[in-house]
């Protein structure tokens, strides 16, 4: 491998942390080369990645031969995007020409596709150089991110803990400076606990805002209820730029759709009119995290921005909860096999009518009938006006991402089967899925963006919810929080 990159970081900040918006500036000007930028990227990965075991696959040959195309077209003043020659990573998930996606699962360890996911076709048609893909859990079912072909991926900040998951990987790469900008999926807030867990940016988009073809197992094309695409990066800025790359109508229905967001609703911190929701009986949060989301509110409120504790959507947070357990497994039916499938049935056949637990309300989700669902289906929409009726006052609901900062590995038994420490206590990880469905079912946008440190250390991000295609109004909101609090800063140890 050449290394012509290596001293790049003596360019002021190091280059490895900036923004992509940062890293596409500079190629536009010259600063810095498009294979020089990649060379310095891939030698940081072999640096740093063998501990982490972020990146999981890399091409490395072809990505130097796009690069170096990428460098011949700007000497001729051709810019094949506003990402030209943005060295990236995808999450594994995603169908990258040439490369495997097996979400985690031996079974598909020779599913090579032959084309690209809509996601990744339209980052490289803004230009941007991907050379490699980022490990996921098996089945994307998990807030860790490990399994039997890649193994295990640690936390940046701590290798003891989780980087979150699905999108573990991703998170792991963008916080420890292995990649320029990154794309997961999320639909049990895994954009979201990853981001949160590592300290960077992740924007969980409008559902259907972005289409997510592509970003599946062989034989599956119909989009799945709840599950998005959407950006992981160090700064608000590429969160806005990659959504304006990838938001759009697919192939069925460009023909007569497109896409027209509507401007953040607000320009200035101190005219946002915001919802502070830091804790819920359905999933208790670590104290220190409680205590720095009013921390933050508290400093919203003295530079002039309207912040009430009490104002919520007319939701019963806990029915809301029951709904999306149900509509979650009803949408990831596909998975077991009909042996697990029929063990599924005779758990919700046999279950009380009163028994609402974990494990029964999976069981009843996977089995049920589309008659069910429809009923689930009209619920869910009544959520939704309940939603947009309380987004005519407010602009955001701010609220924790999960139930805590990142925990330790926990490979034993089933995600269903393990517990964390939250407040002095073990609860269930799936107590957390709270946070991650409250605006997840409802299909709405929510931006996760770092706060700070808890007393270990270890990365907190706040979520900021937002009505119903106001993705820029979260974006706006995380990127104009980062001015005054700080935003990214990196682990130790990975200068």
């Amino acid at each position: 491998m050449e290394r012509a990159g290596e001293d790049i970081g003596s360019m002021g900040e190091a280059l490895h942390f900036a923004p992509a918006t940062e890293l596409a500036a500079r190629i536009r000007d010259k600063q810095v080369g498009c294979l020089e930028l990649l060379d310095h990227f891939l030698g940081r990965a072999e640096r740093f990645n063998p501990a982490l075991n972020a990146i999981i696959w890399m091409d490395v040959e072809a990505a130097r031969e796009r690069a170096r195309a990428a460098d011949a077209a700007l000497a001729k003043g051709e810019v094949w995007g506003p990402l030209h020659g943005v060295p990236m990573t995808v999450k594994e998930s995603f169908n990258f020409a040439g490369s495997p996606t097996t979400w985690g699962l031996p079974a598909h360890r020779d599913n090579i596709p032959s084309d690209h996911a809509t996601l990744v076709a339209r980052k490289l048609a803004a230009g941007a150089v991907i050379f490699g893909k980022t490990n996921v859990p098996q089945h994307l079912a998990d807030w860790q991110s490990f399994n039997a072909i890649y193994g295990t991926t640690n936390n940046p900040w701590n290798a003891e803990r989780t980087p979150g998951g699905s999108s573990g990987g991703s998170a792991a790469a963008l916080a420890a400076g292995l990649t320029g900008l990154e794309a997961g999926s999320d639909i049990g807030a895994s954009i979201r606990n990853p981001a949160h867990y590592c300290g960077i940016f992740g924007h969980k988009p409008t559902y259907g805002l972005v289409p997510p073809r592509g970003q599946a197992l062989p034989g599956s094309l119909a989009p799945s209820d709840i599950s998005v695409v959407g950006p992981m990066a160090r700064s608000a800025e590429d969160l806005d730029l990659s959504l304006s790359i990838v938001a759009g109508p697919d192939v069925l229905d460009e023909a007569g759709w497109q896409v027209a967001l509507p401007p953040p609703r607000r320009e200035r911190l101190r005219d946002f009119k915001v919802a502070v929701m830091p804790n819920d009986p359905n999933s208790e949060v670590q104290q220190s995290y409680q205590d720095r989301i009013v921390e933050v509110a508290e400093q919203l409120a003295k530079l002039g921005a309207t912040v009430s504790f009490e104002a919520r959507p007319e939701i019963d947070t806990y029915r809301a909860f029951q709904v999306y357990l149900l509509l979650l497994r009803a949408a990831t039916s596909r998975q077991p096999d009909d042996e697990a499938f029929a063990e599924f049935r005779k758990v919700a056949e046999a279950a009380d009518s009163g028994d609402e637990a974990y494990y029964t309300q999976m069981a009843r989700g996977i089995t049920s009938s589309h008659r069910d669902w429809l009923r689930l289906n009209n619920e869910r929409t009544a959520l939704r006006f309940q939603w947009q009726a309380f987004f005519q006052d407010w602009d955001l609901l701010l609220c924790p991402a999960a139930a805590s900062s990142a925990w330790p590995h926990d490979q034993a038994g089933e995600r269903y089967q393990r517990t964390i420490p939250v407040n002095g206590k073990r609860v269930p990880t799936t107590d957390q899925l709270f946070w991650a469905g409250f605006s997840g079912m409802a299909y709405l946008p929510s931006t996760v963006s770092p706060i700070g440190l808890d007393e270990e250390g270890l990365p907190l991000g706040l979520q900021a919810i937002a009505g119903h295609l106001q993705d820029r109004t979260s974006i706006a909101f995380a990127r104009l929080l980062a001015q005054e609090i700080g935003g990214f800063q990196p682990p130790p140890g990975y200068d």
